[in-house]
């Protein structure tokens, strides 16, 4: 479609005026709108004790874990929305509730699936790789039950670590390591 000579790419400001409803979901790429599929209970559970954790311990720290409903601009024409993220900076105020966006998330996790897993580890990737705010991509996948972790060394060098078993995952810029067994809970 994005190839159609009468299709005209939109911009994020466009997308987040449209109202898809509360049954479907949506992120906006390379100015096309794309439907987001549902994820399995495993993806589900991960997400969640990856939220559950960053929630206790960063609280009091000004920075705040938020869910896959938080979107994050990436430029005038993508807009995603990971599974969860981290914003610092940023505080929860009456005033930016009603915001839909945030522009400068510092930790990004992706909790991988097979349908998404390429799209999440190239196109999301360098995506992520451009936003200036970030400190740490962590793409989770649930069921090896292993992660990998991009940190940036500099402004255009990162660091990209494979783990081949279990490990906890360091996050310096927030000061804290989340634990291998809370990303992978079962109770």
């Amino acid at each position: 479609m994005r190839h159609e000579p009468a299709y005209q790419p939109i911009t994020v400001e466009t997308f987040l005026s449209l109202d898809f409803g509360t049954d479907k979901k949506f992120e906006l790429v390379d100015g096309v709108i794309q439907m987001m599929t549902g994820g399995t209970r495993a993806h589900a559970r991960v997400a969640g004790n990856i939220y559950a954790y960053l929630h206790t311990a960063l609280r009091g720290s000004g920075c705040r874990p938020y869910g896959s409903d938080a979107a994050i601009r990436i430029d005038d024409i993508n807009l995603r929305y990971p599974d969860v993220s981290v914003m610092c900076d940023e505080p929860p105020l009456p005033e930016t509730d009603t915001l839909k966006l945030f522009e400068r998330p510092r930790v990004i996790f992706e909790v991988l699936s097979p349908s998404t897993e390429a799209n999440d580890i190239g196109k999301k990737l360098d995506e992520y790789r451009r936003l200036e705010s970030i400190d740490t991509i962590v793409f989770v996948n649930p069921v090896s039950e292993l992660a990998r972790v991009v940190q940036r060394l500099g402004p255009t060098s990162w660091r990209d670590d494979l783990f081949a078993q279990p490990q906890d995952v360091v996050l310096p810029s927030l000061g804290i390591t989340l634990p291998h067994a809370e990303i992978f809970a079962r109770d």
